[in-house]
């Protein structure tokens, strides 16, 4: 299985030069069974990385670019009426794939963006009453841009909590950039990717995820940082539960792809920004925490407070 995974990070990291970071991340994320919000400006290869792991896992991709105008309607599916059976036929929306790419979400109405909250938690949609299952691996890839440019609507704090991570792409360093001008065109190499994993064996992966260890200690350091995200004057509020949880479950990931089969602290601080950033609430900033300056300050104040072997600070 180890190298498997490092067949994805290759395959994926030959297109999207310079991210291994980013990259590990998306797979850690996938593997824990979570979806993924991306943010960062146009042009900085959202949409690359979710067709090119699509590609790389061999799993069936649809996109769909979110509009103002766009209808729940037309993620979900809709029932037609057929004349020549006289019944309705459901057409299945994009959303009934293995990896949905979920374009500029934040341009669409909160309407719009709560039609995927059933099918990113549960696996499943509700249309006319009947339940639908959808497949199985699920993974969604949102990408969106900075809520400083017209025309978007905040994503709600319920809604990015669906998200297991957040990530940025930012710019590339200049050996990638000059790379990337010497290059082939990253959609004709996507044309000619190849899968490196079977559905089964994908499967196995995120099976494995929950077999990784985690020792009292290990979890009484997450559990210790948690806490420090609850207390004091620094947070308008801290974690939840579930966001613990969601945590732990990366950072398992986070092991499981550095070859390891239990969980060590570097995989719990490796992690922190991409899962916790968007999730607490900082004094200061009084918003959820979007700018790099402002987690990075908030990070560096969570591990300076909490002492790995127990001490506090």
């Amino acid at each position: 299985m180890d190298l498997v995974i490092n067949r994805i990070i290759d395959q994926v990291g030959q297109v999207l030069l310079g991210k291994e970071h980013q990259v590990k991340l998306s797979i850690a994320c996938l593997l824990a069974r979570g979806h993924l919000l991306i943010e960062d400006l146009p042009g900085m290869g959202k949409t690359t990385l979710a067709h090119c792991l699509a590609a790389t896992l061999g799993l069936d991709y649809d996109r769909v670019q979110f509009t103002s105008d766009l209808l729940p309607a037309d993620i979900l599916g809709v029932s037609i009426f057929d004349r020549n059976s006289s019944v309705f036929q459901f057409h299945p929306g994009p959303v009934f794939t293995q990896v949905l790419l979920a374009d500029e979400i934040n341009r669409s109405t909160p309407k719009t963006q709560s039609a995927l909250l059933e099918a990113m938690e549960e696996g499943q949609v509700t249309i006319e009453g009947e339940t639908r299952e959808l497949p199985t691996p699920f993974f969604v890839i949102a990408t969106q841009n900075p809520a400083t440019q017209s025309g978007t609507f905040p994503l709600p704090e319920s809604q990015l909590d669906r998200f297991l991570m957040r990530v940025s792409l930012g710019y590339p360093s200049e050996s990638s950039e000059m790379a990337l001008f010497k290059g082939v065109d990253s959609r004709a190499i996507i044309k000619t990717i190849k899968p490196v994993v079977s559905l089964p064996v994908l499967s196995r992966l995120q099976d494995a995820v929950n077999d990784v260890r985690a020792t009292d200690q290990l979890l009484s350091y997450l559990q210790r940082l948690v806490s420090a995200t609850r207390m004091g004057d620094k947070f308008i509020h801290g974690l939840s539960p579930r966001g613990a949880l969601a945590w732990l479950r990366a950072a398992k990931a986070w092991a499981l792809i550095h070859q390891r089969d239990y969980v060590v602290p570097d995989d719990i601080q490796a992690v922190m920004p991409a899962v916790v950033g968007h999730r607490i609430r900082s004094v200061e900033r009084g918003n959820v925490m979007h700018d790099s300056a402002g987690q990075d300050s908030m990070f560096d104040y969570l591990l300076k407070t909490v002492d790995v072997l127990g001490a506090t600070a």
